[in-house]
Formats: structure tokens, C-alpha cells, sequence
């Protein structure tokens, strides 16, 4: 999904152990110049953060973005709803999925593509607590593994 000029800025890793991500879409957000500096300081928090539609618009919510510190009056409220930028029929689609399969719309990372910043939104299912503690199982077996085989070579 992600080209050459890419770069991460932030994960929501929280999503991918509570959540079974079953298709990504790629969404643009709409930001004022404040919010955009300091997200290229690092300043974004996406844990908690999940996404609505309303009136056929899709928005972000819970997302922090931490005030500029050279922004004075034009910062904006760290917390407030953003409203992401995606097709119409897209959304139409999502707003069916999600209604009619009872699925959730969760952020799962924010990326700069070229100079634009972007949204990669997950169409997710709930994970169960077994399914959380099966995935930490093979984690954890993946990692001992890897550890052997490094101590191995060494």
C-alpha cells in the first residue's frame, strides 16, 4: 500500500492486538498548519482513537495532537474531532459494513506520503481475550525462537 516517499509518524499498535484487521484504506485528514508541525515533531498520540461516520462524512476521534509550541493563538484543541478525506462511494460502503456486520472504523497509523499527511484506517472485528492470548502465545514462541537462533550464531 505504502510507496518510496512514505513515512511513518505514528502506530496504532493497540489496534492490531485488540482488533482483527480485515481491509485497510487509505484516508487524507484535514489538519490546519499548526497541527501539521507539530505532528512532524512527533507530537500524535493515536491510542483510543477510533473513527465515525456521520452525514456521510467520516471523522476521527480521540486522535492527540499535541499543541505547537511556537503556535500561540492559532494551536488548536489537542482532542477535537477531525473530519478524514475519502470518496464518497467509500465511505457509503464503510457506513454499510460497519452497521450491517457490527464492525469498527480504528485508526491504525499516520503517515507522510510525498508532503501530505494520511490516515491508514482499518476495518476491524473484536478480538475475544483468548484471541489476545493466543496472539501473545505465538509472540512470545517467535521471540524465544529468534533468541536461540541468535545465541546460536553467536
Amino acid at each position: 500500500m505504502r510507496s518510496k516517499g512514505t513515512k511513518t509518524i505514528a502506530e496504532n499498535r493497540k489496534a492490531r492486538h485488540d482488533y482483527f484487521v480485515l481491509e485497510t484504506y487509505e484516508a487524507g485528514i484535514e489538519l490546519v498548519g499548526t497541527e501539521v508541525k507539530s505532528i512532524r515533531q512527533g507530537g500524535v498520540n493515536l491510542k483510543d482513537s477510533w473513527c465515525s461516520i456521520d452525514k456521510g462524512e467520516i471523522f476521527v476521534r480521540g486522535m492527540h495532537i499535541s499543541p505547537y509550541e511556537k503556535g500561540n493563538i492559532f494551536n488548536r484543541d489537542p482532542m477535537r474531532v477531525r473530519k478524514l478525506l475519502m470518496h464518497k462511494r467509500e465511505i457509503n460502503k464503510l457506513y454499510g459494513t460497519v452497521k450491517q456486520e457490527g464492525l469498527s472504523l480504528i485508526p491504525l497509523s499516520l503517515y507522510f506520503k510525498d508532503s501530505k499527511v494520511k490516515v491508514a484506517v482499518g476495518l476491524c472485528k473484536g478480538k475475544k481475550l483468548y484471541d489476545k492470548r493466543a496472539d501473545m502465545a505465538k509472540r512470545d514462541a517467535r521471540r524465544e525462537i529468534d533468541r536461540n537462533l541468535k545465541a546460536k550464531n553467536q
